[in-house]
């Protein structure tokens, strides 16, 4: 079938996000003990980035919340799993998502502080463009004035400080020095650790599709538990269209992306940090991304910009001998050095995305206690601690809506197959 297009970096200049709730509005009564099923302020259905995070501020701001997935944190068939994410501020000079990324990366390396460290390096990131264009300018601009640290280099620069990449076709580079990577499922199983730890509830219960006719009192467990709560969050990745078919349905579509692990050769510490930054190469439609060697795991590199649909239930995860053609033609083009070396590990994962890479935060339109989080669009995670605070904030009855992340903001995709990001 034909490629959906879909923009994931032309993302519209917005306003900033509404500041953390000092408490949840107007709770309404308990209703029982956590033992009856009941007495919640709110329930967050689904353990990954978006609703760890909305779990722990609203926690912060005094609510009592249980946390539920039907499998695990961060587990391998979520949008959560895997090893690395990039932190990063450069985002084509939109103010929301720059002061949002910048906003988060706090939060994340105090979370890894707690942990010892052990999950963010800061390893920097690297954007490279094939030319210069006023964009770049105002991004760079931007994040000077919010005192983000950024360089901006010249082809002859880039070549000199990384010897070991190509940079033919490339006329700018711009560092961000103290962006990098999280740890993906160790940050979002040590949130959820530490959540609990402070008096937080989490369990695992598959929820069945709630059946929503005005105000939702509670949703029930696939074995008839019933859970009550207040307010609901329902976090749920990939799986948001199937628990709203209506409401979500075809705004957000799962699509298969595969990631790839190289072994430098022994003892070349050239494509380890601090040697070598995360990157993402601008210079070709298929806009490539990778990671140096971070705890031994190998050189991570995909592509990032297309990929068929996929349902999380039924996906067979093996990479396909094509991906990986693929992607040692990159490294040839860029790494040679690293073209030939062995595979140490591939794995697929998705990207829930919506058809202008913007993220979904909405309240459901016919439940007035309900709330939908996700649609992060390959770019989503960073942003963990930022929208958790801006959905508590929302949900206490402060804040304005992001008019962006509204259900009605987003068009259904038009069918399925492969969906092509742009690069822009």
């Amino acid at each position: 079938m034909p490629a959906l297009d879909v923009s994931r970096r032309g993302f519209l200049a917005g306003a900033a996000a509404a500041p953390a709730a000092a408490s949840l509005a107007a709770p309404a009564q308990r209703r029982g003990g956590e033992g009856e099923g009941g007495g919640w302020d709110a329930i967050i259905v689904g353990a990954g980035v978006f609703g760890a995070w909305t779990a722990w501020q609203l926690q912060a701001s005094g609510a009592r919340v249980l946390l539920v997935d039907a499998w695990a944190p961060a587990h391998a068939q979520s949008s959560s799993g895997g090893e690395t994410r990039l932190i990063r501020t450069e985002y084509r000079a939109d103010p929301l998502y720059t002061r949002w990324a910048w906003e988060s990366l706090a939060e994340w390396k105090a979370l890894s502080a707690r942990h010892e460290g052990s999950l963010f390096h800061e390893t920097g990131a690297l954007y490279i463009y094939p030319r210069g264009d006023p964009v770049i300018g105002r991004s760079v601009a931007l994040q000077r004035s919010l005192g983000i640290p950024i360089d901006t280099l010249s082809q002859a620069q880039l070549s000199r400080r990384w010897p070991q990449m190509n940079f033919d076709g490339i006329a700018v580079g711009v560092l961000q020095p103290t962006m990098g990577a999280l740890m993906a499922r160790r940050s979002v199983q040590m949130l959820v650790h530490d959540f609990v730890a402070r008096g937080g509830s989490y369990r695992e219960v598959a929820v069945a599709p709630p059946a929503v006719r005005g105000r939702l009192d509670a949703v029930s467990s696939r074995q008839g538990e019933r859970l009550a709560a207040d307010r609901f969050v329902f976090a749920c990745g990939p799986w948001l269209p199937k628990l709203f078919p209506t409401v979500v349905g075809a705004r957000i579509v799962p699509i298969r992306k595969e990631v790839f692990f190289f072994v430098p050769e022994r003892g070349d510490e050239r494509f380890a940090a601090p040697q070598m930054p995360a990157f993402v190469d601008v210079s070709s439609n298929d806009l490539h991304y990778g990671f140096p060697d971070i705890e031994a795991r190998g050189f991570k590199v995909a592509l990032d910009l297309s990929g068929p649909v996929i349902d999380p239930d039924t996906a067979d995860r093996r990479v396909t001998d094509q991906g990986l053609a693929d992607v040692r033609g990159y490294l040839r083009r860029r790494f040679p050095d690293l073209a030939d070396r062995p595979l140490a590990e591939a794995r697929v994962c998705q990207y829930e995305n919506t058809d202008n890479g913007n993220l979904i935060i909405d309240r459901h339109p016919d439940a007035p206690n309900v709330w939908i989080a996700g649609g992060g669009s390959g770019h989503g995670f960073k942003h963990g601690p930022s929208l958790g605070r801006y959905l508590a904030a929302l949900m206490a009855g402060g804040g304005k809506a992001e008019d962006r992340f509204l259900l009605a903001s987003h068009r259904p995709h038009a069918g399925e197959g492969e969906i092509r990001q742009r690069a822009d």
